[in-house]
């Protein structure tokens, strides 16, 4: 079975991937120039989760995926590849996919499911990536989680007014400029 992407898809996915890449790497140095305490709150300030759901929301969970994975490799190419690149990578192509199941079901979702999709799939992203920094380390989940707090409350803002703010104008200018199905042939809820 053939599974062809169309050129316009290829192309943007790369040009989000890009800017999500560019975000992270540029906030990334940021956070390693502050103080050791304000490194986990600046490092979840970002594009990163954002381009990926906005990019499963506007093509499909596998387009997702793809584009919060190659977030997440490329940036960490430029910034400190590790073991960790490959788990965090798939973590966050997870809120891509989050965005691509929510693209089967609603073409044109509301602002209170952007919000509560933020909300859930951030939770989720937290407690995984804590879990697995816990596993790795080798120190208890619930130490990890509760000093990861102000991180996982930084994330959960930083994608909240993203995913309700600039997920809704950037469908609506891909729908305009004719990038993206019309909203008439999305399935009713």
């Amino acid at each position: 079975m053939k599974h062809l992407i169309p050129t316009r898809q290829l192309a943007l996915l790369s040009i989000l991937a890009a800017m999500g890449a560019t975000a992270r790497i540029g906030l990334g140095w940021v956070a390693l120039q502050a103080p050791q305490a304000a490194y986990g709150v600046l490092i979840k300030v970002g594009l990163t989760e954002t381009v990926a759901f906005l990019s499963g929301l506007a093509f499909g969970p596998v387009q997702g995926f793809a584009t919060g994975v190659l977030v997440i490799v490329v940036s960490d190419l430029f910034m400190m590849p590790g073991p960790w690149t490959p788990f965090i990578a798939a973590i966050i192509g997870l809120l891509g996919v989050g965005g691509g199941l929510l693209h089967v079901r609603r073409k044109n979702p509301s602002l209170v499911l952007l919000g509560a999709s933020a909300v859930g799939l951030t939770l989720m992203s937290e407690l995984l990536q804590n879990t697995w920094f816990a596993l790795f380390f080798g120190i208890p989940v619930e130490a990890a989680v509760l000093t990861g707090i102000p991180s996982i409350v930084t994330a959960l803002i930083n994608n909240t007014f993203l995913f309700t703010t600039l997920v809704p104008r950037v469908l609506t200018i891909l729908r305009q400029k004719r990038m993206l199905a019309p909203v008439e042939n999305a399935r009713a809820p």
